[in-house]
C-alpha cells in the first residue's frame, strides 16, 4: 500500500520560504505515477497546486503559484518537494501530497489521486 507522509509546514512571514516533502513508500519505484501538490484554504474547497510527472519530470503548475512554488522529485530517496517562495497570506492552507498510480485524467483534479498524506499546515502572516 502507497503511503505519502508530508513535513515541511509552519509559520512564516509573508515573503519567505519553506519547502514542503513528501516521502513516498510502498513501491521500489514511482516512475509510472504522476505526483501531484493540492491546498485546503480555511473554508475553501481543496485546489491544485501543482504536479509532476515521475518520469518526465515535467511539472505543471496553477496560475496563482507560478513564477513563486517549484516542484521536484528525487528518485534515490522517493520524495517529492515543492519549494515555496514569496509567500502570501493566501496561500495559507493545508497542503497535501497525492499521487496517481495510473498517470491517466486530469492532473488538476483532485479526483484523479488515487493515494493522499496526511497534509501539513502552511501559515503566511501579513
Amino acid at each position: 500500500q502507497v503511503q505519502l507522509v508530508e513535513s515541511g509546514g509552519g509559520l512564516v512571514q509573508a515573503g519567505g520560504s519553506l519547502r514542503l516533502s513528501c516521502a513516498a513508500s510502498g513501491r521500489n519505484t514511482f516512475n509510472s505515477y504522476r505526483m501531484g501538490w493540492f491546498r485546503q484554504p480555511p473554508g475553501k474547497e481543496r485546489e491544485f497546486v501543482a504536479a509532476i510527472t515521475w518520469s518526465s519530470g515535467i511539472p505543471y503548475y496553477a496560475d496563482s503559484v507560478k513564477g513563486r512554488f517549484t516542484i521536484s522529485r528525487d528518485g534515490a530517496k522517493n520524495t517529492v518537494y515543492l519549494q515555496m517562495n514569496s509567500l502570501k497570506p493566501e496561500d495559507t492552507a493545508v497542503y497535501y501530497c497525492a499521487a496517481d498510480r495510473d498517470n491517466s485524467g486530469s492532473r488538476y483534479s483532485a479526483s484523479s489521486y488515487d493515494y493522499w498524506g496526511q497534509g501539513t499546515q502552511v501559515t503566511v502572516s501579513s
